[in-house]
């Protein structure tokens, strides 16, 4: 592997997105495929999740990690998109439902899914079910995932399946919970497909649904 690719990696191991983002401009002067430096940089985000998943590193190092891949990405993807040789993973839109202003877990699973290589759309905290409804309508997103922290705004999640049942919407989306409050029987109790537990489950379960 170029000895340029190997330097980015050691940045990312001690999450320096500045670092990353220098290396990555440098990687696409020399004319490196940023194909090989992204598919390296997700290989390490991916052993990191697994650590993290075996408790053998902590969320804050998950979530440096995952903001210095994105420092990279903002460099490389540019670059990818003008060889059109871009990655299609998928296109989500993720929220945290209405009357929740808890941000942090979903913003770190946002985070994880642009690293994974998926197109992100968040449009915040406290969203309403009828602006996810919209953004649903206009933006065709193939998964939509949503937050709720408290076991009052859980019931949200339950709407916005509804909800799209009677917008005719349900069968042309995937529906991912998770939160607090949320569990494996909730998610099966409001009819959604997926639910992950921590950032690096819910990649792994949008992968999934998606059949990548």
């Amino acid at each position: 592997m170029n000895d340029l690719i190997e330097d980015i990696r050691k940045a990312l191991g001690v999450y320096d997105g500045e670092k990353c983002e220098e290396l990555a401009k440098k990687a696409l002067e020399i004319k490196i495929n940023p194909i090989e430096v992204i598919g390296a940089l997700r290989k390490d985000l991916e052993e990191l999740g697994k650590k993290f998943s075996e408790g053998e590193v902590f969320l804050i190092d998950l979530m440096g990690a995952a903001d210095a891949m994105n420092s990279a990405l903002t460099v490389l993807k540019p670059a990818i998109e003008e060889m059109g040789g871009a990655e299609k993973r998928g296109k989500i839109v993720i929220a945290t439902v209405e009357g929740d202003i808890h941000d942090i877990g979903k913003s770190i699973v946002g985070s994880m899914m642009v690293s994974a290589g998926f197109e992100v759309m968040d449009l915040g905290r406290d969203v309403p079910n009828e602006k996810i409804i919209e953004t649903l309508k206009k933006e065709k997103p193939d998964l939509v995932g949503v937050s709720a922290m408290l076991t009052t705004t859980k019931e949200k999640q339950k709407e916005l399946v509804e909800l799209l049942k009677k917008e005719g919407l349900r069968e042309g989306v995937k529906v991912m919970v998770g939160g607090a409050p949320v569990t494996e029987e909730w998610k099966s109790k409001i009819g959604a497909d997926g639910y992950g537990e921590d950032a690096v489950d819910a990649v792994n379960v949008a992968k999934k649904l998606l059949s990548l």
